[in-house]
């Protein structure tokens, strides 16, 4: 089934690469009008010419508030409105026990994945979708559903993205808040994962393979 958003714009984070770039390819192929939003300028000037539409980039840390207002200042500019807010950066500093993080490392992964997903999600719907409602996709991960060795902190994250994407429905009424929860997919993301792991997770799944980025 062929899917139109022509005269749609979306705000994708974490759009260079990996899962963010494809998302932010399939709505361009869609005709929609993208704004790419990562920390680095010169991969999103990259991922950009990969793309057949109307795009535009702007550098932003998801996790630094100031920056996101700056990005969604920048689209309604650039485009008039925001239709779609695709909250998908995501970081994970660190891989262990649980208890074993410390603190610097536990504020930088909730300050991004959870932190990051809350207010910009607050500031795009105060900033256009409280008039004109849209949507808010969230990328969370089952990770977020169940534990896992060595990523409970990173999964605390998601879980906690989880629930936030129901109670942001919950919330919000009009304005459709839905989230996506991914297993394992190919990414420099996840390539540590996948290096020491791919092979046996990729023999327990029904279709005997890793997700690619398209897929999601």
């Amino acid at each position: 089934m062929e899917i139109s958003l022509r005269g749609k714009t979306a705000i994708v984070t974490g759009a260079s690469r990996g899962i963010g770039k494809a998302i932010a390819k399939s709505f361009v192929d869609a005709g929609a009008q993208v704004m790419l939003t990562s920390r680095k300028l010169d991969a999103l000037q990259a991922a950009a010419k990969e793309m057949d539409g109307e795009t535009d980039v702007f550098a932003a840390n998801a996790g630094e508030i100031d920056q996101a207002q700056a990005c969604i200042n920048a689209t309604i500019k650039r485009f008039g409105k925001i239709d779609i807010l695709v909250n998908n950066a995501a970081t994970n500093p660190y891989y262990g026990e649980t208890l074993g993080v410390d603190s610097a490392r536990f504020d930088k992964t909730f300050q991004v994945n959870l932190k990051g997903p809350l207010f910009w999600s607050q500031a795009v719907y105060n900033a256009s979708m409280q008039k004109n409602p849209g949507v808010i996709l969230n990328i969370a991960s089952v990770g977020g559903l169940r534990a896992e060795q060595g990523l409970g902190v990173y999964n605390l994250t998601k879980a906690a993205v989880i629930h936030l994407t129901s109670q942001l429905a919950c919330e919000l009424g009009k304005t459709r808040v839905v989230g996506i929860a991914p297993g394992l997919v190919k990414t420099l993301f996840a390539s540590v994962l996948i290096e020491n792991f791919g092979d046996k997770l990729a023999a327990a799944l029904p279709t005997k393979r890793l997700g690619e980025p398209q897929d999601i």
